[in-house]
C-alpha cells in the first residue's frame, strides 16, 4: 500500500512538470508565429470581443460589489481608531495590487479559459485539429495565438475597468453614505497611491492573462476520450488557472515587493 502511494505521488508530481513544460513549450511556438504571416485579424478581434467585452457584465458586478463591501468592512475597522479617512488610500492600493488583478483573472478563467478548452476539446475529439494540420494550417498559429494575445491585451484593461468600479463604488459608501469627507478621501489616494502600485497590477493581469489562455489551449488540445474527456479537459482547464493565478500572485507579490 505504502509502494502505491508513493508511486502515485512521483506520478502526479511527474505529470505536473510534463504538463508545466508542454505549457512552456507552446508559450515559446506562439511567440515565434505571433508575427509571422498570414495575419488573421478577424480572429484576433473575435477574441478580444469574446474575452473582453463578453466578461465586462460579470467584472462590472464584482468590481462594484467588492469596492462596497470593502468600504463597509474597512470603514467599520478604521472607525475604531479614528483612521476612517484611510479607507480610500486602503482599497486603492489593495485594488491596483491584489484585488483587481486577482479577482479579474478568476472571472476570466472561469468563464472565458472553460469555453476556450471545451471549444478546442471538441475540435480534438472530432479530428478538426487533425484536419486543419492535413490542410498543412498550424494549430499554434491558428488556434492558440489570437487567444493568448486577447488575454494578454483585454485581461489588463478588464483590471483597470475593474479598479476604477471599486473606487467609484468605494467612493460612494464612504463619502454619500458614511459622511467620510471627500477632500480627504482623495488627497490619502493621491498621497499614497503610487504609479508602481498600478504598474505591479498591470504586470500581474498580463501574466494571469498569458497564463488563462495558454493552459486552457494546452487543455484543449491534448483533450481525448470523447465528450467525458472534453468535460474533464474543461473541469482541468478551470482548477489548473485558479491554482496557477494564485501561486503566480505569491510569487510576483515577492518579486515586486518593496
Amino acid at each position: 500500500m505504502a509502494t502505491s502511494a508513493i508511486e502515485g505521488l512521483g506520478k502526479r508530481v511527474l505529470d505536473f512538470f510534463t504538463g508545466v513544460g508542454a505549457i512552456v513549450i507552446l508559450f515559446v511556438r506562439s511567440l515565434g508565429w505571433l508575427f509571422r504571416p498570414p495575419f488573421r485579424f478577424g480572429l484576433f478581434l473575435q477574441q478580444m470581443e469574446f474575452v473582453g467585452a463578453g466578461s465586462f457584465f460579470i467584472v462590472f458586478l464584482t468590481g462594484t460589489f467588492t469596492g462596497l463591501v470593502l468600504s463597509l468592512q474597512l470603514i467599520d475597522g478604521f472607525g475604531r481608531f479614528q483612521a476612517e479617512t484611510l479607507v480610500g488610500s486602503t482599497i486603492a492600493i489593495a485594488l491596483c495590487r491584489e484585488l483587481g488583478p486577482v479577482l479579474t483573472g478568476l472571472i476570466v478563467a472561469g468563464r472565458a479559459a472553460s469555453a476556450m478548452a471545451t471549444e478546442l476539446g471538441t475540435m480534438k475529439v472530432t479530428e478538426q485539429i487533425d484536419a486543419l494540420e492535413t490542410m498543412a494550417v498550424s494549430t499554434t498559429h491558428y488556434l492558440v495565438v489570437p487567444r493568448l494575445v486577447a488575454g494578454i491585451v483585454m485581461i489588463p484593461i478588464l483590471t483597470m475597468l475593474f479598479n476604477v468600479l471599486g473606487l467609484l463604488a468605494s467612493y460612494y459608501v464612504s463619502v454619500e453614505v458614511m459622511a467620510i469627507d471627500a477632500g480627504s478621501y482623495v488627497r490619502n489616494i493621491n498621497k499614497y497611491l503610487t504609479s508602481g502600485d498600478v504598474t505591479v497590477g498591470v504586470v500581474k493581469s498580463i501574466v494571469f492573462g498569458a497564463t488563462i489562455a495558454l493552459v486552457a489551449c494546452h487543455k484543449g488540445l491534448t483533450a481525448s476520450g470523447g465528450a467525458r474527456g472534453v468535460g474533464t479537459a474543461t473541469t482541468d482547464a478551470v482548477v489548473s488557472n485558479f491554482i496557477a493565478i494564485f501561486v503566480l500572485d505569491y510569487v510576483l507579490t515577492v518579486l515586486t515587493f518593496q
